[in-house]
C-alpha cells in the first residue's frame, strides 16, 4: 500500500477515534491548555507542539478542529469572553433593586478577573494587535452586545426609579466598571514593584474591591440615595 494511503488511513482512525469518544470534551481542553500557553506567551510565542504535548490530542487533530495557529488563538479568545459573559448572566440581577444589582455587577467583575488572569492576558495581548483577531469574531460581537444590553436595561430601571443620575453613557459606564478591575490584574506586579507594597495580598484585594464598588456606585447613584445602599 502506498504510504500516502496509510497516513491517511491513519489520519481518519484519528479523527474518528476522537469524535466518537468525547469530540466538544476533546476540542475544549485544546482550548483551555492553549488559552494557558497564549496568555503566557502571546500569539507569535506560543507553540502549537507545546500545546499538543499537554493536552490529550495530537498536533495533528489541533489542526483538524481550528485550521491553524490564529484559528485556534481565536477560539481560545472567543472562550475567554464567553467564559466572563456566562458568569454575568447567572447574576440574576432582575429581582434586585438597581443599585443592589449595579454593586453585584461590580463584584462580580471585580472577582471574575481576579480568577482569571489568564483573560485579563488574552485581552491584553488582542489590544497590541489592535483588536484585529476580535474585529473576526461575530461571537464576541454577539456576547458583548449582550453585556450592554445587561447595563442599559439595569441603568433605565435606576433611572426610571430616581436612583440613578441621568444622561450617562452605559458603554462608558461598562468601560468604567471593566478599567477598575482590569487594572487590579494588568498593572498589579508593576504597581506593586513600583511603590514597594504589594497589591496582592488579601487585605489589599478587599480593600480595592470595596473601593471599586464604592467608587462605581458613587458615580452612577444619586448622592441622596447612596446611604440607601
Amino acid at each position: 500500500m502506498p504510504v500516502a494511503k496509510v497516513k491517511k488511513s491513519a489520519e481518519q482512525v484519528e479523527r474518528a477515534g476522537v469524535r466518537s469518544q468525547d469530540p466538544e470534551g476533546t476540542r475544549q481542553n485544546i482550548i483551555e491548555i492553549a488559552s494557558e500557553e497564549f496568555a503566557l506567551n502571546g500569539l507569535a510565542g506560543a507553540r502549537i507542539d507545546e500545546i499538543a504535548a499537554r493536552t490529550r490530542s495530537s498536533k495533528r487533530m489541533i489542526y483538524y478542529y481550528f485550521g491553524d495557529k490564529e484559528g485556534l488563538y481565536l477560539s481560545a479568545l472567543e472562550n475567554a469572553y464567553r467564559l466572563v459573559r456566562e458568569g454575568e448572566s447567572k447574576l440574576d440581577i432582575g429581582g434586585l433593586d438597581p443599585i443592589a444589582a449595579l454593586r453585584r455587577i461590580v463584584e462580580f467583575t471585580f472577582d471574575h478577573h481576579h480568577k482569571h488572569e489568564d483573560f485579563i492576558r488574552m485581552v491584553m495581548i488582542e489590544n497590541i494587535h489592535h483588536a484585529q483577531y476580535l474585529e473576526k469574531s461575530e461571537v464576541i460581537r454577539d456576547l458583548n452586545v449582550t453585556a450592554i444590553g445587561t447595563i442599559e436595561s439595569l441603568y433605565a430601571r435606576g433611572v426610571e426609579a430616581g436612583l440613578f443620575r441621568e444622561s450617562l453613557d452605559p458603554i462608558e459606564l461598562h468601560w468604567q466598571i471593566s478599567a477598575l478591575c482590569f487594572f487590579n490584574v494588568s498593572n498589579r506586579a508593576t504597581f506593586s514593584k513600583i511603590f514597594g507594597r504589594d497589591i496582592g495580598t488579601p487585605q489589599a484585594q478587599d480593600s480595592l474591591r470595596a473601593n471599586s464598588v464604592d467608587m462605581v456606585l458613587r458615580y452612577v447613584v444619586r448622592p441622596e440615595h447612596l446611604s440607601a445602599d
